[in-house]
């Protein structure tokens, strides 16, 4: 019982969270979904390029997007983080001064967009290979025919990796931290780092986590209705025979 009282106080310290909950809404709330969204946003650009460079004909531009997914999605989220947020930084004091929000969207898309990449490749290359020769045979140039036809069709099928990828992205968005934040950038993960550092209780960390959950569970159910819509399809209408005609029975009775 020692032992589970202690938990309980540890992460369930009501006070704690009352404490934390104001900076977390107002503060760590919408930094998380800046960095999240933004760089959602810019991975799914680059993701997008990727897929089209890595099913290209043209070997230079196949090899270097190989090699740009296989760096990013080899190195730990937090060394790429460190990398960008560290090795640009003097770049980065001209163009915006110390806020590491931009080298940690950039750090974040760089690698997001590697695994959607790969996503969007493994779409696009699903979509049968009879669907681009009827376009080029009606007219349409490769590039158009990828474009309006082969991409659209891709993507339509991998919604729902997509949307889980978005869901790691909100939580790989917590690294940022790494970079060192100022009171009103730090995000959910810090602002419970910091409450939990102060009190020595960690109940504001749960409530970080809970935050987290409340972002990530309604994405994971919108994952699943998307695959069941597309497993299912919507269905079609069968509509009622038209009534045959008096002439018809007419016809027919006669006979």
């Amino acid at each position: 019982m020692d032992t589970l009282t202690q938990l309980w106080h540890t992460f369930f310290d009501w006070p704690s969270m009352r404490e934390s909950l104001p900076e977390m809404l107002t503060v760590g709330l919408p930094n998380t979904l800046i960095l999240a969204l933004l760089s959602a946003i810019l991975g799914t650009v680059i993701g997008l390029l990727l897929a089209v460079a890595g099913i290209s004909r043209t070997r230079w531009l196949r090899w270097p997007a190989r090699v740009y997914t296989d760096i990013f999605r080899g190195l730990p989220v937090v060394v790429t983080i460190l990398l960008i947020g560290v090795g640009l930084a003097p770049l980065a004091l001209g163009l915006w001064g110390t806020n590491p929000y931009p080298l940690g969207i950039l750090a974040l898309g760089l690698v997001a967009g590697a695994y959607i990449g790969e996503i969007f490749r493994s779409g696009i290359q699903s979509v049968d290979h009879g669907q681009l020769e009827a376009t080029r045979a009606l007219g349409f140039s490769y590039p158009t025919a990828m474009r309006l036809v082969v991409i659209p069709q891709g993507i339509r099928r991998v919604l729902p990796a997509l949307v889980n990828q978005f869901i790691a992205l909100v939580k790989d968005s917590s690294l940022v931290y790494f970079l060192g934040l100022l009171a009103s950038q730090r995000e959910l993960f810090r602002i419970g780092q910091d409450y939990a550092a102060n009190t020595g209780n960690e109940s504001a960390l749960l409530l970080a986590g809970l935050f987290y959950l409340v972002l990530t569970v309604p994405l994971t159910h919108l994952v699943n209705l998307i695959d069941r819509r597309l497993r299912s399809g919507r269905p079609e209408r069968i509509e009622d025979p038209a009534p045959p005609q008096a002439g018809a029975l007419s016809e027919v009775a006669a006979r």
